[in-house]
């Protein structure tokens, strides 16, 4: 098969679908792959990189799209690549459908397959391809929230972790999945009062016997969330539903009451956002203030550290482009249930149902 390899072009975005080692082992199986120019030189990869490893270059996105089948990429196609997709295209990336009636609508348009890192499932309900980059958008969440708690930033101008004799940090991560663990850790680490709410008692009766003394679990309803909110320092939205916008479980009404340097982290801005009063911020403009409480809200974290996330996304995706390009979408769908799973669109209709519920398709 044909795969083509654009440059992703959301702002702040430097990541690449696929490293120069994954290329290497779709040549070797006979596939032509195609990378555009300088694809990989945000996460340190060179067009020479991948020309040793058996891909060819071009100048553009367009002639990647109009040369290959299957397109592979990090980030959902923006505006500008709306008309690059075709009926015969295949497209595997980072869709979060949910959160985007225009996406999805031009998705539909365009006749073309598309399949959904996100919501690629395994039979225990776990999110491979997700899995990754929610443990570095977790790990990032906590340092990102540290850093904009210092006073030069806006924040409180609070340590995290504290020092002897004096209160550390209170870190409330609402959400117990990769997201929430990975963020929790973290803050546990640095020496903060950390405090994760989940809906789920078997995963905080886990998180119980793994997280050090510092963390707390809560059962999440409302009374709870705002008991937790009280005098919070840092709070990080990191609340999943699979392929479905993100329910918000923290009110405006409820920011209000937060002092002012207060920082919130929504993780699942992606997916819309699990608080209300979040938008999608980017890595050029991350912040800004509502109630004098800040707001990080970027929806593509991990492009701040491409190289980690190039390598450790490429890794868990190949397996999956590997079955795509050996047999086609069709046969590779119904061999393998996870794959299927990823299916969004198909021939211009929505065939997964949490985002067809999310828009009344």
């Amino acid at each position: 098969m044909k795969i083509g390899i654009p440059k992703e072009i959301k702002q702040g975005e430097y990541r690449v679908s696929t490293t120069p080692g994954g290329v290497k082992e779709l040549s070797q199986l006979g596939h032509q792959v195609q990378v555009e120019k300088n694809a990989g030189a945000g996460s340190g990869f060179t067009d020479e990189d991948y020309q040793k490893a058996g891909a060819s270059i071009v100048d553009t996105a367009e002639e990647v799209y109009a040369n290959n089948t299957l397109i592979v990429k990090v980030k959902e196609p923006l505006s500008t690549e709306y008309s690059l997709l075709k009926e015969d295209h295949i497209l595997f990336t980072y869709l979060h459908l949910a959160s985007s009636l225009p996406l999805t609508q031009a998705l539909m348009k365009s006749g073309a397959t598309c399949i959904a890192y996100e919501t690629v499932e395994k039979t225990d309900r776990s999110l491979p391809l997700l899995a990754p980059m929610s443990e570095v958008a977790g790990r990032m969440a906590t340092q990102q929230g540290a850093w904009f708690l210092e006073k030069q930033n806006g924040g409180k101008g609070v340590l995290l972790g504290g020092v002897p004799g004096i209160p550390a940090a209170k870190v409330v991560v609402l959400g117990g999945g990769t997201v929430g663990t990975q963020a929790a850790r973290i803050a546990a680490g640095m020496g903060a009062n950390v405090f994760i709410l989940d809906v789920n008692f078997s995963r905080l009766r886990y998180l119980d016997e793994v997280m050090p003394k510092n963390v707390q679990t809560i059962v999440s309803n409302q009374a709870h969330i705002e008991q937790a909110l009280f005098n919070a320092d840092l709070i990080i939205g990191a609340v999943l539903v699979p392929g479905d916008k993100a329910p918000v479980i923290v009110s405006a009404a409820q920011i209000k009451t937060l002092a002012p340097g207060t920082v919130v982290v929504d993780v699942a801005i992606d997916q819309g956002g699990c608080i209300e009063t979040t938008r999608a911020t980017s890595h050029k403009e991350p912040v800004y203030e509502v109630n004098g409480v800040l707001h990080y809200c970027v929806p593509n974290m991990p492009g701040a550290v491409p190289r980690t996330s190039t390598m450790a996304l490429s890794a868990t995706t190949l397996p999956y482009i590997k079955q795509i390009a050996d047999k086609g979408w069709e046969e590779a769908a119904n061999a393998n249930p996870e794959l299927a799973k990823g299916l969004n669109v198909v021939k211009g209709k929505v065939v997964y149902e949490a985002v067809a519920k999310a828009f009344n398709l």
